[in-house]
């Protein structure tokens, strides 16, 4: 079926004919499943880019649907090559949705993504960078960290904001990171691009947001910056600027009060208090002078104002809480007028029944605030409608709000009593238990006055049935029980027939109730103030039994009776002072305000306190930049032996970085004089000649060194290899790079690969390969061949592994510990590592493994059929590179790319070629057509699906040059 039949069928096929395109339980219960995703695999094997497309929004489209597309894998992979940027773009999508569950397979495509990390379009480079970091493999992380910093270097802005992007998945990765990490957002925050400044702030706060001395330098620049930085990326560096300019600046407003204690000279004071105030403490007088406002204050203040007619209101809310924390008195009216300027618009904040929950409490809170005697009457009939609210939390809220205005108000407080105590008779028993908590609230200040309100509501008990509103009834009797003493009594002896079955805290204010009646009023509520605390004294809650029993000894005179009984009245009928009733909102100020933890008053997770003001001025110096020469400082030198010096001092970042490590970014790079860039010109005209020459000469010497220190590799290693016969097959050996997962070609001698750089290493360099021979302790164990090389001018000594980091399954036989090593000598160890067949990456290997290294050679294998049967078989076209002539070109290159034996074929047309892995032993066969033509195809049958996946790939790459 062609790629274009397979799309029409699906469009407009019968309905007796399968969707091989969608998942197959959404077709029923019976359907044919061995063709499933045919179509689309034949439509992203097509050279049409349309077709391509329309197969990737179709995949793109199965993801969203919640469809396991997994298998398609290896099909939406080769894609990524494609020069079709929509393709790629969707490519991108699908393999960072897989790449976390399947990490094995996703590293089939970290090569192409590096190739992409140097495309010429900013927006392939951008996308291969954000696609590498989004994968959550830790054997990658050294790759992800050498693309972060190349592309830190990016001449592109939009590259840079990518790499600032990535440096915080990276680090969540792999804290490990850390300090590398740290150089990047140092290197970033030095960009001059507004495209990058919110992005590398963002990092910054996610990584290091303690490190403020990366900020100094970068402190105006920011300032000046912010006006044209992107909505978001404002909200970011105004939060953090506020936290910067509380440990840089003065509090504007610590003087403030005695300020106004000097601004106006007492009328009548008195010739002796005048000397006073001249002999105070020279402290004192410093702190009076007048407070003088740092000019980076006051640039940040003066650069935030215009963003508060900003369209986002998240930018606005930052710059008010930039204000609000670090502004002077008398400035922060820009963004907080005055409340009475909301009053003409009171019915504004009157709420709906559409608003959520906390949008009512909110608005709630506002109408409290610009309540007073004009608005009372009208706010007060709007708070009884919303008691028939259905919405409980809102009528609680709607009750508490009345208490504070009466409590607020005198004149209303009579008439927001009356109005509760009629709630009292509601049907709805939270409406009638808040009411209740709010009128033992307000009888508390005038308790005299409304003796007939605590009757009525001890008549109600009886109905009540919430334990909180009980309790608060029961406690206003207990409190005032001299208002109401007939009364007081008789609820005593209800409340102790029921006594057993009430809630804990109802059975602490019954004894409380006691306790009381019996100070006052003991003829007639003695014993049944004894037959509560027998109650009480055998109640299954224990704070219940100690308070009935250090009540009883407090009230009851006995002989055994200490000093306290003695003031048992004034303990128990002391006077309390009124509650206050307050906004939830009170007492936050310790909180960032618009922040998640000041809405919540709580802690919130993430959350970085607000620093106090320092007591004395930092240094504002630290803020100066130094003005740099425009040209870099070895174009300069004159002499050959400087610009030897000035070689030897250039960071070192990787043989990879090397020839970009000496200059920045144009971006990266701080602004110099007029005066410095003439004179820098002027050097420049002055040795240009002299120092081209110069680099000719250096660039040749390096050549010539590298080619020396080449040769002395060599021969160190056919020294290894003269003390090791046995170790003469390891010439098959196929080492991975340490950035590209490729196969490569075999070579006369083993290739070393660089585990630790002598600079790194501070004179240790450390070197590894696979060698591919049988590790004699263990045999389902990958002999690790590892050199250290000691280049100081002294001895290494101990030189061993330390707390390995092991993946799940894998083991690991260290090596014997070396003890001492001699100035430039060389020493090779083998150490054993179990990979369970996997690839991933284990210290000291920390660039994984090779598969061709996790097998083992199977020399007699009797096949029948010439298949595996009952295995998984994985079968690509195969095209033979020019320099595949003959069968002993394609046997050499099939073994040295994948550790296997030759076995006997029947057919002029195919190699075979059979082997096992070396941990679980699982067996793979491999067959190889000698020439092309004729559908040819190389096939692998393996056990493990994952293993015959990376043979198809490595094979084929080798084979195709």
């Amino acid at each position: 079926m062609s790629a274009s039949s397979a799309f029409i069928d699906e469009k407009g096929g019968s309905a007796s004919e399968p969707e091989y395109g969608h998942d197959p339980a959404s077709g029923g219960i019976f359907s044919t499943d061995y063709k499933r995703h045919d179509d689309l695999k034949e439509m992203l094997d097509s050279n049409k880019d349309s077709l391509k497309l329309e197969a990737m929004k179709r995949i793109v489209a199965m993801i969203a649907r919640g469809k396991n597309a997994s298998d398609l894998f290896p099909a939406v992979v080769k894609n990524v090559a494609c020069k079709n940027i929509e393709v790629k773009k969707l490519v991108y999508v699908y393999l960072v949705r897989y790449a976390e569950e399947q990490q094995d397979l996703a590293l089939l495509s970290i090569s192409t993504f590096q190739r992409g990390l140097k495309d010429p379009n900013q927006l392939i480079r951008a996308s291969a960078l954000r696609v590498l970091s989004s994968i959550r493999v830790t054997i990658i992380v050294p790759i992800m960290m050498l693309a972060i910093k190349e592309a830190a270097s990016d001449m592109s802005p939009y590259v840079r904001k990518t790499a600032a992007h990535a440096i915080p998945k990276l680090h969540s990765l792999d804290p490990e990171q850390k300090d590398q990490l740290i150089e990047v957002i140092e290197k970033l925050l030095a960009d001059k691009t507004t495209l990058v400044a919110g992005s590398v702030v963002m990092a910054f706060e996610e990584v290091c947001p303690d490190r403020i001395d990366l900020i100094h330098k970068n402190y105006r620049k920011l300032c000046n910056l912010l006006i044209d930085v992107e909505e978001w990326g404002q909200v970011v560096i105004i939060n953090m600027l506020t936290r910067y300019a509380r440990t840089q600046f003065l509090n504007p407003n610590v003087n403030e009060s005695l300020l106004e204690e000097n601004s106006e000279k007492a009328f009548y004071a008195s010739d002796d208090e005048e000397e006073e105030d001249k002999k105070a403490e020279p402290a004192t007088l410093a702190k009076r002078k007048p407070y003088v406002m740092d000019p980076d204050h006051r640039l940040l203040l003066r650069n935030t104002k215009p963003l508060l007619q900003s369209r986002n209101a998240a930018v606005v809310m930052a710059v008010a809480q930039l204000y609000f924390h670090l502004a002077p008195k008398a400035e922060v009216g820009i963004i907080a007028k005055a409340l009475g300027m909301f009053e003409p618009y009171l019915k504004s904040f009157y709420i709906r029944s559409t608003d959520p929950t906390q949008i009512k409490i909110l608005k709630l809170e506002v109408l409290t605030n610009l309540a007073n005697e004009t608005n009372i009457s009208t706010i007060l009939r709007e708070f009884q409608t919303y008691i028939k609210s259905m919405d409980k939390d809102f009528v609680a809220a709607s009750i508490q709000a009345i208490g504070r205005c009466a409590t607020n108000i005198g004149e209303v407080r009579d008439t927001c009593l009356n109005g509760l105590v009629q709630l009292l008779s509601n049907r709805d028993e939270l409406v009638v238990a808040e009411s209740v908590v709010v009128i033992k609230k307000l009888l508390q200040m005038q308790p005299e006055q409304h003796s007939d309100i605590i009757k009525h509501m001890a008549k109600l008990i009886d109905n009540i049935q919430v334990p909180m509103a009980r309790a608060s009834i029961l406690w206003l009797i207990g409190e005032y029980c001299e208002h109401v003493p007939k009364i007081a009594p008789d609820v005593l002896r209800n409340m102790a027939k029921t006594f057993t079955n009430e809630e804990d805290i109802v059975k602490l204010q019954i004894i409380n109730l006691a306790a009381k009646l019996y100070l006052t009023n003991s003829k007639q509520t003695k014993l049944l103030t004894q037959y509560v605390l027998n109650l009480a004294k055998y109640d299954q809650n224990y704070d219940i039994r100690d308070r009935a029993r250090f009540i009883r000894q407090l009230i009851v005179p006995t002989d055994k009776s200490g000093a306290l009984s003695k003031y048992a009245k004034k303990l128990f009928l002391a006077l309390k002072p009124a509650p206050v009733l307050q906004s939830t909102f009170k007492d936050r100020d310790h909180f960032q305000l618009g922040s998640l933890s000041h809405l919540l008053n709580a802690k919130a997770a993430g959350y970085q306190e607000l620093p106090d003001w320092p007591e004395s001025a930092p240094d504002p110096s630290v803020r100066n930049v130094e003005v740099k020469d425009s040209i870099p400082d070895w174009s300069k030198c004159t002499s050959r032996k400087d610009r030897k010096e000035k070689k030897t001092e250039k960071p070192f970042y990787s043989d990879s970085e090397g020839e970009s490590g000496p200059t920045e970014s144009a971006d990266s790079e701080s602004d110099s004089g007029s005066g410095s860039e003439s004179a820098s010109a002027s050097d420049e005209s002055g040795s240009g000649s002299e120092s081209e020459e110069s680099r000719e000469e250096t660039e040749s010497e390096d050549e010539e060194e590298d080619e020396e220190k080449e040769k002395k590799r060599k021969k160190r290693l056919d020294k290894t290899k003269a003390k090791k016969p046995a170790e003469e097959s390891a010439e098959r050996c196929a080492i991975h790079t340490s950035h590209q997962i490729n196969a490569i070609a075999p070579s006369g001698s083993i290739k070393m690969y660089e585990l630790l750089h002598r600079i790194t290493g501070e004179g240790l360099a450390v070197e590894y390969c696979f060698s591919r021979q049988p590790f004699s302790p263990d045999p389902n164990m990958v002999a690790v061949q590892i050199q250290f090389t000691n280049n100081t001018n002294s001895e290494t000594k101990n030189l061993h592994i330390e707390e390995p980091r092991l993946q799940s399954g894998m083991r690991i036989r260290e090596f014997t510990e070396i003890g001492l090593q001699p100035s430039g000598e060389s020493v090779t160890v083998v150490m054993g590592i179990d990979f369970c067949d996997s690839t991933q990456a284990l210290t000291p290997v920390k660039y994984g493994v090779p598969q061709g290294s996790v097998l083992g050679p199977l020399c007699f294998l009797f096949l029948v059929t010439g298949k595996l049967m009952g295995m998984n078989e994985i079968s690509e076209k195969l095209t033979l590179g020019e320099k595949c002539v003959n069968e002993h070109v394609i046997v050499e290159r099939v073994t040295a790319t994948a550790n296997l034996s030759r076995v006997p074929c029947g057919s002029e047309k195919e190699c075979r070629f059979a082997g096992k892995t070396v941990s679980s032993g699982c067996l793979v066969l491999v067959t190889v057509p000698t020439k092309e033509g004729g559908g040819a195809q190389l096939t692998v049958n393996c056990e493990k699906m994952l293993i015959g996946t990376l043979l198809v790939k490595d094979i084929m790459q080798a084979l195709s040059q």
